[in-house]
């Protein structure tokens, strides 16, 4: 003990250099931790340096040993760092509990302020200087300084700002200054943004504060996806806003609420502008979605006898025909081939909600959309999950054809449909003489069995009521 109580000033110093180790080397998985152990190694230099006769409030007091003297000096001006370190870190670990990461930047210049506290009194009671002259000196210094970096101390303030009011956080996707992009970092300059092509936006913070921000990502998992459609003026308006209807009904990937909606935006000269917006719940999706509703309108607008050139019409007598050059399992046929398809097709009307095709039911024909959308619907044991939406010129009962094997979803209208229907024994034939049919059954087939397990696959498994509450209801 005595060994000890005579080497204070060097356990002192050993004390810090472990808790440097500890710091950076430690495997702490939670910052609690971390922090709880640096106020922890803070209590004991404390102790030890109380013991060894160094105060932080005055200067050390050993004239008859220089060497303790300058020790004791330096632990003195240690003890004012680690305190301020220790500090910080609290502060840190606070602010990060109720604002997240974008607390990090205050934390630095909440801690750069501490620490600099902690300088002026470490010259002031340890090292016994003149205070109030280094201070002067110091703010005329800082004037000089501030002077020479105001751009950058008005994007540091303006971080701030940002940080306590929060129009965005990292994670956001936002648009600031004419730049979209992902929000992945927001320090003491500027915030970075990570665009769609896959490049970095750095914008000032000062630049931030003062233009306009539009936070995409709130309010959350909901990001606008809008589509423009012009069709010619001698269109009535109702029969083009029924057909984008029925575009929006038929992705499955815009959100039912907010509800989306098909409006006439501007009747010009010659052409009128039709707008198609809906949300989705993932930002990435974006473009992928915009594709298909531009693909559904092109399929919908052309099943209602609608065109988007100047004429504006399709003539109803050639849509049987019309509708075989957009179905891609006929692509093989020639053009006689399909003329004679076409003729033999029989059209049928249905109301929304009826069942086109059951499940477990063996069709006698193959049916073609024609106009309107189809749900299918596969069976999960508790219900039924939808396996995906069907618009104009998409096939149903290809199982039918290919095996007399039944059917493994129903199959619904989700609006006004008129299906086209083919006689089993007629494709057949088909698929005899064109190899590139039977091919091409075989491949749809495929994928929408691997639509349907991935459909039950991503479906969220339900929650088991347990516990006492549990207990209770069936009592």
């Amino acid at each position: 003990m005595s060994l000890i109580y005579n080497h204070l000033l060097s356990l002192s110093a050993l004390l810090l250099l472990i808790d440097t180790v500890l710091w950076h080397l430690a495997p702490f998985k939670h910052r609690v931790t971390r922090v709880g152990v640096r106020l922890v190694m803070f209590v004991l230099f404390n102790a030890i340096g109380i013991n060894a006769g160094v105060s932080p409030l005055q200067a050390p007091s050993f004239a008859d040993d220089r060497v303790a003297q300058l020790g004791a000096t330096a632990l003195g001006i240690l003890w004012w760092l680690y305190a301020a370190r220790a500090l910080t870190e609290v502060i840190g670990l606070v602010l990060m509990r109720r604002i997240g990461h974008s607390g990090r930047l205050l934390q630095d210049v909440i801690g750069a302020l501490v620490f600099l506290a902690a300088s002026v009194a470490a010259a002031g009671y340890v090292l016994e200087l003149p205070v109030k002259g280094l201070l002067a000196t110091s703010g005329v210094v800082a004037i000089v300084v501030g002077l020479a970096l105001q751009s950058t101390l008005s994007d540091v303030f303006s971080g701030i700002v940002l940080n306590t009011t929060k129009p965005y956080q990292v994670d956001d996707w936002i648009v600031i200054d004419g730049v979209e992009g992902k929000v992945v970092d927001i320090d003491w300059r500027a915030t970075h943004l990570l665009t769609g092509a896959g490049t970095t936006a750095v914008v000032p913070n000062s630049v931030a504060a003062k233009a306009k921000i539009v936070n995409l990502s709130r309010p959350n998992n909901m990001f606008g996806v809008s589509i423009s459609i012009h069709v010619p003026n001698n269109i009535r308006p109702r029969r083009v806003l029924d057909a984008l209807e029925r575009t929006l009904r038929g992705s499955s990937r815009l959100l039912a609420s907010p509800a989306p909606k098909a409006v006439l935006k501007e009747a010009g000269e010659s052409m009128s502008e039709y707008v198609v917006s809906g949300f989705i719940a993932e930002q990435g999706k974006k473009s992928e979605v915009r594709n298909q509703l531009f693909d559904l309108a092109h399929r919908h607008l052309e099943a209602a006898g609608i065109s988007r050139r100047l004429d504006g019409v399709i003539e109803p007598a050639s849509r049987a025909r019309t509708l075989l050059d957009e179905v891609k399992i006929f692509r093989s046929l020639s053009d006689d081939e399909r003329d004679q398809l076409a003729q033999s097709m029989s059209a049928q009307q249905y109301a929304a909600g009826q069942v086109v095709l059951g499940l477990e039911e063996v069709p006698d024909s193959l049916m073609v959309i024609a106009t309107g959308v189809v749900s299918a619907t596969v069976p999960d044991g508790a219900g039924h999950t939808e396996a995906g939406r069907m618009g104009p010129s998409e096939v149903m009962g290809e199982q039918s054809i290919l095996g007399d094997t039944p059917s493994e979803a129903t199959f619904t209208t989700l609006t006004s449909c008129i299906i086209y229907r083919i006689d089993k024994a007629l494709v057949r034939s088909y698929m005899e003489q064109r190899g590139e049919v039977g091919r091409a059954l075989n491949k749809l087939q495929a994928v929408r069995t691997q639509n349907s397990r991935l459909a039950l696959m991503t479906k969220p498994a339900p929650i088991k009521k347990g516990g006492f509450l549990s207990w209770m209801q069936k009592r």
